[in-house]
């Protein structure tokens, strides 16, 4: 059985993955954060003793370290005796993570695709340009690496697979998330402003037909009727989980659909129209060299700073359709989640929320050999069903609605 947790990264995410952690530390041990920040590791950690989230007394401990520099993070790893490492940090940082993982052993758990801050939106499957070139390298040492285990790409991973499970044949997976929240500022991002961004800037790549195809942000749009958010606009966006279950369901189309607002599209549009949101380099007129997306996160809130004030509810899920004894049939299963009740319990907004819970269910389940694999894998080649009881049990209820009506998983 493997214990003691080192989580990478103090934004909010990695908020909410200490919480969850420390609500779990009988199963989880030792419980570590680092960052390139130690102020940042030091205060979530007092936000983690200021609720009484410890289970049982144990290990709380905060560490400087760029994420960037694997045998940093490798010495890291082997001086605080983790076995579980869950990558929230940057996508910048992946492969130097799952790098020190594999040096060290350590089980390594991420929560998106591993990025190139001088590409945006890479071709497909994105996966295969970085983290499956070292599936092998994990199958020969033992090492389990588990990806996009985050709520998208993650737990709807896990909802694609239990539908489809249930059918003898899939025909296409649709995943609609949907935030219904407020956050009461003019403009702001859920997450990272510069992996927001990037995701939206480049090319949509989708599957369909048995091959990519590509549109652009915002050029594929219809309403969804849903759980409790009822009716709501969304997109086409290119997303990480679109890359995996491609590969794993070739036969499936696999499309991803986030929702945005016109304010939001707006002011996204007006900002990308005047090339703020460029990755590459410019000069001021003074000769100052700035990275335009950089500048505008920087102005931007902090997304960890939106939580007091979020109200809302989230609505992510996987509508699954295919052919069950000669019919067809199809099946949405979903998770709402509440802004106002996550900040509550952690201290965060829900979207962090929905991101940061999965990945210490993934914990939970290695430290138990249920997803100890001791290869690499994406969420959908693993049992979804021990995954969901724990979700359950740690505050992200899992829900179908078929025809047979809205109910629990299980029931």
């Amino acid at each position: 059985m493997k214990k003691d947790v080192l989580i990478i990264g103090a934004g909010g995410v990695a908020q909410v993955v200490a919480h969850k952690c420390a609500q779990n530390n009988d199963v989880l041990g030792e419980i570590h954060i680092a960052s390139r920040t130690l102020s940042k590791c030091e205060a979530i950690l007092e936000s983690v003793r200021e609720k009484g989230a410890m289970k049982v007394e144990g290990v709380l401990k905060a560490h400087q370290v760029d994420a960037m520099d694997t045998a940093a993070v490798a010495q890291l790893i082997r001086d605080t005796g983790a076995q579980i490492v869950i990558n929230v940090g940057s996508a910048f940082v992946n492969m130097y993570v799952l790098d020190a993982c594999i040096e060290t052993g350590a089980a390594y758990i991420d929560t998106a695709i591993h990025e190139d801050p001088a590409k945006i939106c890479e071709t497909p499957p994105w996966y295969a340009n970085y983290e499956w070139k070292k599936r092998d390298l994990c199958a020969e040492k033992g090492v389990t690496a588990i990806l996009g285990a985050g709520f998208d790409p993650g737990v709807v991973n896990a909802f694609a697979r239990f539908a489809i499970d249930q059918m003898d044949e899939v025909k296409s997976i649709d995943i609609v998330d949907i935030n219904a929240g407020s956050h009461g500022k003019y403009f702001a991002t859920n997450f990272d402003p510069e992996i927001n961004f990037r995701e939206f800037t480049g090319t949509v790549y989708y599957w369909e037909d048995q091959q990519w195809k590509e549109t652009s942000m915002f050029a594929s749009g219809r309403d969804w009727d849903l759980p409790v958010v009822g009716t709501q606009r969304a997109y086409q966006s290119g997303h990480d989980e679109v890359h995996s279950l491609s590969a794993n369901y070739p036969q499936a189309d696999v499309r991803f659909w986030m929702g945005f607002g016109e304010h939001y599209i707006n002011v996204f549009t007006v900002l990308q129209s005047l090339g703020l949101l460029s990755e590459q380099p410019v000069k001021t007129a003074e000769g100052l060299e700035v990275v335009p997306l950089k500048v505008v996160k920087a102005v931007l809130p902090d997304p960890s700073s939106l939580a007091p004030d979020y109200t809302g509810k989230t609505c992510i899920g996987d509508l699954v359709k295919g052919v069950k004894d000669g019919e067809e049939v199809e099946m949405f299963v979903y998770n709402v989640a509440d802004h106002k009740e996550a900040y509550n319990e952690v201290g965060s907004q829900g979207i962090s929320y929905t991101a940061g819970v999965p990945p210490v269910a993934a914990a939970m389940l290695v430290a138990s050999g249920d997803w100890d694999a001791k290869t690499m894998k994406n969420v959908e080649e693993l049992d979804p069903k021990p995954f969901f009881t724990i979700l359950d049990d740690i505050g992200l209820p899992t829900r179908v609605k078929d025809a047979k009506g809205d109910r629990a998983w299980n029931a």
